[in-house]
């Protein structure tokens, strides 16, 4: 037998496709991968830089909010601090004076007991 290259069958070369084969229904779409990204639009278009550098701005707005946002209530509290200090003295003042007053009717009503002029005999 003659083993010559002429008698070896060749493979039918593919038809060159984007897939490697071709449907002989000319009515079926070529299917391709569904593309399944979740992220926005934005997201997908902006470049890392421009991204961390909205991130950066961000971040700094939060901290000038935390900044304000904590001077404001430090100041109420303050205020707070000085209203309280004040009912504080305020009271003081008030139980300072009432106990003055006591002291005074006490010593009056000594003086009148020694004077011998009691709610018995004066009525």
């Amino acid at each position: 037998m003659d083993s010559s290259p002429s008698n070896v069958l060749k493979p039918l070369e593919i038809a060159p496709s984007a897939n490697g084969r071709v449907s002989g229904k000319n009515w079926k779409v070529s299917k391709s991968a569904t593309v399944r990204s979740h992220l926005p639009n934005g997201v997908k278009t902006k470049s890392w830089a421009a991204r961390m550098e909205q991130t950066k701005k961000a971040l700094a707005i939060k901290k000038l909010e935390k900044e304000m946002k904590d001077e404001k209530t430090a100041e109420a509290t303050r205020r707070r601090e000085v209203t309280l200090e004040r009912r504080r003295v305020a009271e003081e003042k008030r139980r300072l004076e009432e106990d003055k007053a006591k002291m005074g009717a006490r010593k009056a009503a000594r003086l009148r007991r020694k004077a011998g002029r009691t709610k018995k005999i004066n009525g």
